[in-house]
């Protein structure tokens, strides 16, 4: 997708704080954080959300998991959420499938 801010990213178009790449994820600070620790991780392919993602296309959403707990582990971020939204009443505000990962700090929402 040629007008996603996070496909731009990933191709380095736009500046961000690398925190990981690999040749299929990137992870970034996020520009408005939640918490103390808030990285983003995205898929360098572009998947719009959970919502359009095709049958063949969910073993992306393990392997984002998977890129979390290694950036996680290489950050020594011992607690941790992962937070996936979907769609823009969830506060998705960019339409591309992406993890949040959040820690740092005592969690103030508790679900």
């Amino acid at each position: 997708m040629n007008d996603c801010i996070f496909c731009k990213i990933a191709k380095s178009e736009i500046p961000s704080t690398k925190r990981y790449e690999d040749k299929d994820f990137f992870a970034f600070d996020d520009i408005n954080p939640k918490a103390k620790i808030h990285l983003l991780v995205i898929p360098k392919k572009h998947f719009g959300s959970i919502s359009t993602l095709e049958n063949d296309d969910f073993a992306i959403v393990g392997d984002l998991i998977k890129t979390a707990k290694t950036i996680a582990d290489k950050e020594g971020i011992e607690s941790f959420r992962l937070v996936f939204n979907n769609g823009s009443d969830a506060g998705m505000q960019v339409e591309h499938l992406h993890l949040h990962i959040m820690g740092g700090e005592k969690s103030k929402h508790i679900y």
